[in-house]
């Protein structure tokens, strides 16, 4: 049984995403949950055993665990002393040494998720602090596996490009659906035929590449090896500047996060 009471501070898209795999794994953390926001409130009615509170100041000493998941500028804001607590946080941008500076404390470990995780498919690699025990990141490990998957890295400055990367759901990936679907709509399909089609093309092959072993390389490379209709489209797209322009998006979002903290 968990005996870490945990709390988090700020309840927008991510931190609800994050509330919601806790609660439904149940086993992470015990009860009650806390959260603090402004409002005092969530968006749906809070299931029992979590407590919703205005003072962050309050929930930081009634939990072990403290996750922040204000935006990146809130955090000038942010006056709460978490220098005996585990603080987790999911900023963009917000730098371990930052945490450190504003709540005190030396526990520290930063990551990257996103809303993914309110249905457990989440990819939330992370960093810590020397000062975290074996214990606290055995915590983060839990807490994260209940969000999707995860992976403890070695380098802080890896996060920004997770940031970017994977953090952003669905972000990039919906760009490409979009641009599938119009050409779709642009050929005469109806727009409705067209946005089913395409959501169920990238919900079949998030899971082959998700639950198979190949990596998405093998998968193209099986495409065009077969010589069919799609490696014609295929050796096109190679040939193209899309690479190079995809990069350039990748570079800019990880340029953002390095000064939005």
């Amino acid at each position: 049984m968990a005996t870490e009471t945990f709390g988090i501070i700020g309840a927008g898209m991510l931190g609800r995403a994050i509330l919601q795999a806790v609660l439904a794994a149940g086993d992470v953390a015990a009860p009650p949950l806390w959260v603090a926001n402004r409002s005092g409130q969530l968006p749906v009615p809070a299931p029992q055993g979590l407590k919703v509170v205005t003072e962050a100041a309050r929930l930081a000493e009634a939990c072990d665990v403290v996750l922040l998941c204000v935006p990146p500028a809130a955090m000038e804001m942010l006056a709460v002393d978490l220098q005996d607590k585990l603080v987790i946080s999911v900023m963009a941008g917000v730098t371990l040494a930052r945490i450190a500076e504003r709540t005190g404390a030396s526990r520290i470990i930063r990551a990257m998720s996103s809303p993914a995780a309110a249905e457990g498919l989440a990819y939330s690699p992370w960093v810590a602090t020397a000062a975290t025990s074996q214990a606290d990141r055995a915590f983060a490990a839990r807490l994260f596996g209940a969000c999707g998957s995860s992976d403890q890295i070695p380098d802080e400055t890896q996060l920004d490009v997770f940031t970017a990367l994977t953090g952003p759901v669905p972000g990039f990936v919906a760009y490409f659906a979009e641009l599938m679907a119009a050409y779709a709509e642009a050929q005469g399909l109806s727009p409705e035929v067209s946005d089913r089609a395409v959501r169920q093309l990238f919900l079949g092959a998030g899971r082959m590449m998700a639950q198979g072993a190949a990596p998405p390389r093998d998968h193209v490379q099986e495409m065009i090896d077969y010589a069919g209709t799609t490696a014609a489209g295929l050796e096109v797209l190679r040939r193209s500047e899309i690479g190079r322009l995809l990069g350039e998006g990748l570079d800019a979002a990880v340029a953002r996060c390095r000064t939005i903290g």
